[in-house]
């Protein structure tokens, strides 16, 4: 009898041995999903170095006129743009808070407001490119501003299927006071798509 009960025994240790590679390494102090966003994000830094470094080859190297002679760059309809995503970043910032406090009328309004701002921003630059004069093949200078301004639009698209899925899931009760990664994490990229505009306003438009 006591044999058998160590045979039991010894076979009940078996059953919860854990089979298989062991369990990766997390560390404590940041969360893999935090993590991974910003990761990305410094690749995408170093994308968009990559377009600046052109940008800055025509206009200090090469010395060439900004933009190309006989064209224009709607300044003040890339400064509203500006304002309108800028915008953006406080209504984010407002919808991350609310989820923190637990306030979901919040959370979804300004996650929807959110939204809508950057659709709107989306739609001005396309608008832009329909009315502006040239093409990306004219030029060098229309080579840099189109892929510039190009490459930042298909962040702001990225930006908003991110957005899209969190303002969906808002609606649908998924956030809580605790846990709402979901909300977090297209906040930081959105925050990013925000600075990245800045730059290139700063220097395609203004400089």
């Amino acid at each position: 009898m006591e044999s058998a009960s160590v045979a039991v025994g010894h076979g009940a240790e078996h059953e919860h041995e854990h089979h298989g590679p062991p369990p990766a390494n997390q560390s404590s102090r940041v969360e893999a999903q935090f993590l991974g966003m910003l990761l990305f994000i410094i690749s995408e830094v170093m994308l968009f170095g990559a377009f600046f470094t052109a940008y800055f080859f025509i206009r200090v190297v090469a010395n060439d006129t900004w933009p190309a002679p006989g064209t224009h760059l709607p300044k003040l309809v890339a400064g509203v743009n500006t304002a309108i995503l800028v915008s953006s970043s406080f209504t984010i910032h407002w919808a991350l808070e609310s989820a923190r406090r637990g306030n979901r009328a919040g959370m979804r309004a300004g996650l929807l407001t959110t939204f809508m701002l950057g659709v709107t921003f989306l739609s001005v630059q396309i608008n832009e490119y329909v009315h502006i004069g040239f093409a990306p093949h004219d030029n060098a200078q229309g080579t840099i501003f189109y892929g510039l301004t190009g490459l930042h639009g298909a962040h702001v698209f990225v930006g908003l299927t991110l957005l899209s899925f969190a303002t969906i899931r808002a609606f649908r009760g998924h956030f809580t006071a605790t846990e709402h990664r979901g909300v977090e994490v297209p906040g930081i990229y959105w925050h990013f798509v925000d600075v990245m505009w800045i730059i290139v306003y700063s220097t395609i438009y203004v400089l």
